[in-house]
């Protein structure tokens, strides 16, 4: 019957979208830390929530949150996690590979189960359009057998492939149709192995009973002598973080030897738990991986963007001209 106490502690860096997973650490144990700290007296709900970099607000970052009926339960409890978290900044790492690194550490792998790649920057869950060709691209190069790449978002080519239907062979320009800087098409032969309407149910744990819209699909297979390659394309952006879009068009995603999936974390959920490893590529696209390469205006002055790096001494002008100043890390 009394007042409800509150308190919040936002934290003075960035965590970068691909360090936040929490099947990982540190932010795993980050978690299972806050459910100890709330389960005490007078707590009723304690919150980490680890920002969204991508968004160019004065408030973008990670905060801390409480609530309850004891105020200064409450309070501990928030000041306690925001201090392991700022003594774990540091953790809040994870390798990043350029394309054809990554593809290469991929065809390396004697595991029966897939090695996964991760295409984070052109991921659009955060900003990309999914449609980048440069792991495509690096997958030809690099000769990688036993690829599939998802999904890439061409309605245009998806229309083509349905017109000429399962079994038969389209030239087109695939992708690389949303202006990011040094794309193109990625133009060449494909044979259309599969299609379908793009109506599904997701399976896995994120999604699960969800119903999926995302318009005319196409599995199609690169002809290219060297390499064994198969690209999702479909009509709608949607990441690559259920393994239902395989099964719609018939694959097992279990059974292939290399995924590249256009997601950053959300797909971890699902894929995880049949990849022998997961890695991060830097490809082309504008969810950065590095925050320090976003155009910042209106971040808050003292915030570090990214872990142990700059801080923002100054904001810009908003939206119309001028970006964040940075200062060296004390």
């Amino acid at each position: 019957g009394g007042a409800t106490a509150y308190h919040h502690r936002p934290t003075d860096f960035l965590i970068p979208i691909n360090a936040q997973c929490t099947m990982e650490e540190p932010a795993g144990g980050l978690y299972r830390r806050l459910g100890e700290l709330e389960a005490a007296p007078g707590i009723w709900s304690l919150s980490f929530a680890m920002g969204f970099p991508p968004a160019d607000i004065s408030i973008c970052g990670p905060s801390v949150y409480g609530c309850g009926s004891d105020g200064l339960a409450v309070k501990h409890a928030v000041e306690t996690l925001a201090d392991e978290i700022t003594a774990a900044e540091g953790e809040f790492t994870e390798e990043l590979f350029k394309p054809d690194e990554a593809v290469r550490l991929a065809m390396s792998n004697k595991d029966p189960q897939p090695f996964i790649i991760a295409d984070t920057q052109d991921n659009p869950g955060a900003g990309g359009n999914s449609d980048t060709v440069g792991m495509l691209e690096a997958l030809l190069r690099c000769s990688a057998r036993g690829a599939v790449l998802a999904i890439l978002y061409d309605p245009e080519v998806a229309a083509m492939a349905h017109q000429a239907g399962e079994g038969r062979r389209i030239e087109a320009e695939l992708g690389g149709k949303s202006g990011q800087p040094g794309q193109r098409p990625f133009a060449g032969r494909f044979r259309v192995e599969r299609l379908n309407d793009g109506h599904f149910t997701a399976t896995g744990p994120m999604w699960r009973g969800a119903r999926m819209e995302l318009g005319p699909m196409a599995l199609l297979k690169v002809e290219d002598k060297d390499a064994d390659v198969r690209v999702i394309v479909s009509s709608r952006k949607f990441q690559a973080a259920d393994q239902s879009v395989f099964r719609h068009l018939g694959l097992e995603p279990s059974e292939q030897k290399i995924l590249v999936l256009k997601s950053s974390v959300h797909f971890r959920a699902d894929f995880q738990p049949i990849a022998a490893r997961i890695i991060t590529a830097i490809a082309p696209g504008p969810n950065f991986a590095d925050t320090r390469k976003f155009p910042y205006k209106n971040l808050r002055p003292g915030l570090r963007i990214q872990p142990n790096g700059p801080r923002v001494l100054a904001p810009g002008a908003g939206a119309g001209g001028g970006y964040c100043s940075y200062g060296e890390t004390e």
